[in-house]
Protein backbone atom coordinates (compact mmCIF):
# COMPACT_ATOMS: atom_id res chain seq x y z
CA UNK A 1 0.00 0.00 0.00
CA UNK A 2 1.03 3.58 -0.64
CA UNK A 3 0.60 6.68 1.51
CA UNK A 4 -0.04 9.79 -0.58
CA UNK A 5 -1.51 13.29 -0.61
CA UNK A 6 -4.23 14.33 -3.06
CA UNK A 7 -2.90 17.18 -5.22
CA UNK A 8 -5.67 17.64 -7.78
CA UNK A 9 -8.59 16.36 -9.82
CA UNK A 10 -8.40 14.76 -13.26
CA UNK A 11 -11.24 15.88 -15.52
CA UNK A 12 -12.49 14.01 -18.57
CA UNK A 13 -15.42 14.48 -20.92
CA UNK A 14 -15.48 10.80 -21.90
CA UNK A 15 -15.41 7.60 -19.91
CA UNK A 16 -15.30 4.00 -21.07
CA UNK A 17 -18.00 1.53 -20.12
CA UNK A 18 -17.09 -0.50 -17.07
CA UNK A 19 -15.58 2.33 -15.03
CA UNK A 20 -17.73 2.67 -11.90
CA UNK A 21 -18.91 5.90 -10.31
CA UNK A 22 -16.06 7.79 -8.68
CA UNK A 23 -13.32 10.26 -9.52
CA UNK A 24 -9.78 10.13 -10.79
CA UNK A 25 -7.42 12.13 -8.58
CA UNK A 26 -3.78 13.09 -8.91
CA UNK A 27 -1.79 12.16 -5.82
CA UNK A 28 1.79 12.75 -4.68
CA UNK A 29 3.39 9.75 -3.04
CA UNK A 30 4.60 10.71 0.43
CA UNK A 31 8.37 10.93 0.78
CA UNK A 32 9.17 10.55 -2.92
CA UNK A 33 7.61 13.48 -4.75
CA UNK A 34 6.40 11.06 -7.46
CA UNK A 35 2.87 11.53 -8.75
CA UNK A 36 0.25 9.12 -10.00
CA UNK A 37 -3.45 8.95 -10.81
CA UNK A 38 -5.68 6.97 -8.44
CA UNK A 39 -9.39 6.18 -8.56
CA UNK A 40 -11.43 7.45 -5.61
CA UNK A 41 -14.80 6.20 -4.38
CA UNK A 42 -14.56 7.86 -0.95
CA UNK A 43 -14.95 11.51 -1.97
CA UNK A 44 -11.39 12.54 -1.02
CA UNK A 45 -10.34 16.15 -1.50
CA UNK A 46 -7.21 18.10 -2.37
CA UNK A 47 -4.74 18.12 0.52
CA UNK A 48 -6.13 14.96 2.10
CA UNK A 49 -3.74 12.15 3.07
CA UNK A 50 -4.88 8.83 1.62
CA UNK A 51 -3.96 5.16 1.48
CA UNK A 52 -3.75 3.55 -1.97
CA UNK A 53 -3.87 -0.10 -3.08
CA UNK A 54 -2.51 -1.04 -6.50
CA UNK A 55 -2.77 -3.76 -9.12
CA UNK A 56 -5.15 -6.71 -8.92
CA UNK A 57 -6.02 -5.82 -5.32
CA UNK A 58 -7.40 -2.47 -6.49
CA UNK A 59 -9.39 -3.93 -9.39
CA UNK A 60 -10.77 -6.87 -7.41
CA UNK A 61 -12.42 -4.55 -4.88
CA UNK A 62 -15.22 -3.98 -7.40
CA UNK A 63 -17.94 -6.58 -7.97
CA UNK A 64 -18.43 -8.19 -11.36
CA UNK A 65 -15.91 -7.77 -14.16
CA UNK A 66 -12.87 -5.90 -12.78
CA UNK A 67 -12.63 -2.39 -14.25
CA UNK A 68 -9.40 -1.09 -15.81
CA UNK A 69 -8.25 0.53 -12.57
CA UNK A 70 -4.72 0.03 -11.27
CA UNK A 71 -4.66 2.35 -8.24
CA UNK A 72 -7.55 2.73 -5.78
CA UNK A 73 -7.85 5.08 -2.81
CA UNK A 74 -9.00 2.75 -0.02
CA UNK A 75 -8.73 4.97 3.05
CA UNK A 76 -8.29 8.42 4.49
CA UNK A 77 -5.35 8.89 6.86
CA UNK A 78 -6.28 11.01 9.86
CA UNK A 79 -3.61 13.16 11.49
CA UNK A 80 -3.62 12.53 15.22
CA UNK A 81 -2.76 15.80 17.02
CA UNK A 82 -1.89 13.84 20.20
CA UNK A 83 1.17 12.17 18.66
Amino acid sequence: MISATVTGNVWSTRRIDGVPAGAFLEVEIDGSGSRMIAFDVLGSGVGEHVLIAQGSVAASWFTGTPPPIDALIIGSIDNNPNQ
